[in-house]
């Protein structure tokens, strides 16, 4: 079996909210994404569940370094059509204090439908996240591939949170996102499946029942992309600063090259069970850097600061061949100066201690992610 080409992409939410308010805009203007697309290019850009959401795709990048300038490219350009509508967007996975009774699904049959199909859940998510796709060509690969890098889902969800914030209220999770996704059916972990054939055979049971129409609507941490051949990491936050999404992303892509070559070598990575894999992605939701993660072969609790020094050198090889040790090692910020969760939560207690309302103090939160999602473009 020939290696994958791991050409990457990645795809990511924002929250369009208003300059004066603050808040999210539930009905923002209706060309305003046409004017995205114009600028962008009609494939880099598309609607979301809410009309107060935007997403922008990158295309197919050979390299971190193209990713980058992509996803730069996309945020910038989504930053100038926003502002001349008296709007920002922010690359945060909830909004700190939006209300989700709100907000107004948008006017497309696959959102109606979703909506209609999930109720009450479907209309609480109002909810952003990074998408981070790697080719793996080859089907039984790709399952194999699936199965084993479960393991390293929590420690991606980690580095990225971003939702501390729901409805105003201090949640006491890092990503409080990832408990609202969970109402919905068809999230979390993925079964482990022993070949393409019995995970092709699953999804027609679900097919065939009409429980859904195709697999878009399995929406899994991990999961096979249905439009390409590649497998597409859902389970993170969105990175408010574009070097942490690219440092994110470049750890999945790497990750998935050093199962690859021990595939090659004959070896594997333990396949652990989804009850234990299911502790480690709790203590990233809620503690994400701060409380480490279990290190099942030790049976203890892990600093997460070690965890990140040996997935680094885990993928060595594969960040060499890449060439994109410096974007890898650049995880090590995210210990050093938090996640975007860390960055909310002390913008808001330095409002606060300095004599702001709480209302005023997420105004001052949103300012921030206003700022940093912008910023190094």
């Amino acid at each position: 079996m020939g290696e994958p080409s791991f050409s990457v992409g990645i795809e990511e939410e924002y929250f369009l909210v208003g300059r004066q308010t603050r808040d999210v805009v539930s009905a923002p203007t209706t060309d305003l994404i046409a004017e995205c697309q114009e600028l962008l290019g009609e494939g880099q850009v598309s609607p979301e569940l809410l009309r107060s959401q935007i997403e922008v795709q990158t295309c197919v990048c050979s390299d971190m370094a193209q990713a980058r300038a992509e996803l730069a490219r996309a945020r910038a350009g989504v930053a100038e059509v926003t502002a001349r509508h008296g709007l920002a967007a922010i690359a945060a996975s909830t909004h700190p204090f939006a209300s989700w009774d709100q907000q107004i699904p948008t006017d497309k049959a696959r959102y109606t439908a979703i909506a209609r199909d999930l109720q009450a859940p479907g209309r609480r998510l109002v909810i952003c996240g990074m998408h981070v796709h790697v080719a793996v060509e080859d089907d039984e690969l790709r399952m194999d591939l699936m199965n084993q890098a479960a393991y390293f889902l929590p420690h991606l969800l980690a580095l990225s949170t971003s939702s501390p914030f729901w409805r105003g209220q201090d949640t006491g999770m890092k990503s409080y996102r990832v408990s609202i996704f969970r109402e919905i059916p068809r999230t979390g972990l993925p079964e482990t499946f022993e070949s393409w054939g019995e995970y092709a055979r699953r999804v027609r049971q679900l097919v065939g029942a009409g429980l859904i129409e195709d697999p878009t609507k399995l929406w899994w941490d991990v999961r096979p992309s249905h439009r390409f051949p590649t497998l597409e990491m859902r389970v993170t936050d969105i990175c408010t600063r574009l070097d942490h999404a690219i440092a994110v992303a470049a750890l999945w892509r790497c990750l998935l090259r050093m199962l690859w070559r021990l595939r090659r070598d004959n070896l594997r990575w333990r396949l652990y069970p989804r009850m234990l894999i299911e502790e480690n992605r709790w203590r990233a939701q809620r503690y994400g850097i701060d409380e480490g993660l279990v290190d099942f072969g030790k049976e203890r609790v892990v600093p997460y600061s070690e965890l990140l020094d040996e997935l680094i050198a885990l993928v060595a090889e594969d960040s060499r061949h890449f060439g994109c040790e410096a974007e890898v090692a650049s995880a090590r910020h995210i210990l050093t100066h938090g996640t975007s969760a860390h960055e909310q939560l002390q913008v808001f207690t330095q409002a606060r201690s300095e004599g702001a309302s709480e209302h005023e103090a997420l105004v001052a939160v949103v300012d921030r992610l206003m700022e940093r999602t912008v910023e190094g473009l």
